[in-house]
């Protein structure tokens, strides 16, 4: 698509964390080969500051979902004259969005069908999809460059020392299926502690008990999890020499601020397109399972009972597999 006739575009992401660090290429491709285009993106509240301040963005612009909220924000967005839609969510609030705006829409088609296929049936019609990121720049069929994912932050990080052989640990996910063992994190973190490395442990609101377990079985270790602002954990992890964790939205922000990357995969699989974008990482996963993947966004539970996917990812396995990896 050539936007060079074009002056305002709309970019709507609506949540989740991942999900919308993964667009920050396109964003950026987009304003690098048409300067003068104005880009708004429209979120939700809980996710701007993953946007904020993104200097290839003219607005970030809150999507609030009550009536009164929403009838305003429709009114706002006619007002501010788009010539087109980029429809990264292509859901329901996404479509009524752009019913509302009535102008040229580009859509992310999501391959639901092929998703259904894998996790149901095992038939794999996913083998040679492209990551996300490229997917997302394929729905308006522009070329990315060669860099990673954005997220820009004001924060200072709260790591005060000077150690460059922090590791982080970010332990956390919403899902149980997709969630490392508690007591493996633990025995790898005293692992790499008596081999030098000093753990660095990060996490949300929803991540504060399993971090301060991990906390206090590791000596030596700083428990920095517990609080929901991602500007600053992405400067505590950008201290770090490399980032442990799961197939989550903090794999995400590790990747977008360029930290080497060593991310379990249980439920999941790579085929999904949401693995570390244009960073060095080394993902691990046990391959000789029938029962993956078994979710495409994860579980609550193993279906099989054995939750071998990621028991079998034992923390001597992984401190080799990261030595290796380090060096």
């Amino acid at each position: 698509m050539n936007f060079s006739t074009i002056n305002k575009i709309l970019i709507i992401r609506l949540s989740s964390l991942g999900d919308i660090l993964l667009t920050t290429p396109l964003i950026r491709s987009l304003k690098k080969q048409y300067p003068k285009l104005q880009i708004d993106f429209l979120v939700k509240e809980q996710y701007k500051d993953l946007l904020v301040l993104n200097p290839y963005l003219s607005n970030v612009i809150i999507y609030r979902s009550s009536k009164e909220e929403l009838d305003n924000l429709k009114n706002i967005l006619k007002s501010n004259d788009y010539d087109a839609v980029i429809d990264l969510h292509n859901n329901f609030r996404s479509l009524d969005i752009r019913k509302t705006l009535r102008v040229k829409s580009y859509i992310f088609r999501k391959r639901s069908l092929k998703k259904f296929l894998l996790v149901k049936f095992k038939v794999n019609l996913l083998k040679d999809a492209p990551q996300i990121s490229v997917r997302y720049a394929d729905s308006i069929n522009i070329k990315l460059d060669e860099e990673g994912l954005d997220l820009f932050t004001n924060k200072a990080s709260a790591i005060n020392e000077t150690n460059e052989k922090y590791i982080c640990f970010a332990p956390g996910s919403r899902h149980f299926t997709k969630m490392w063992p508690e007591e493996y994190y633990i025995q790898l973190g005293k692992m790499l502690t008596n081999a030098g490395y000093k753990i660095v442990l990060v996490g949300g609101t929803s991540d504060a008990a399993i971090c301060k377990h991990i906390n206090d079985d590791i000596i030596g270790s700083i428990n920095l999890g517990g609080k929901d602002d991602i500007l600053q954990i992405a400067a505590d992890i950008k201290k770090c020499k490399l980032v442990v964790c799961n197939d989550s939205g903090l794999m995400h922000i590790a990747s977008a601020v360029k930290i080497p990357v060593v991310v379990m995969f249980g439920s999941t699989v790579k085929e999904f397109g949401f693995t570390p974008f244009r960073v060095r990482n080394l993902i691990l996963e046990n391959k000789l399972l029938s029962c993956r993947p078994c979710s495409h966004v994860g579980r609550a539970n193993c279906p099989e009972g054995h939750f071998k996917c990621m028991l079998d990812i034992t923390p001597q396995l992984a401190f080799a597999e990261i030595m290796k990896f380090i060096d």
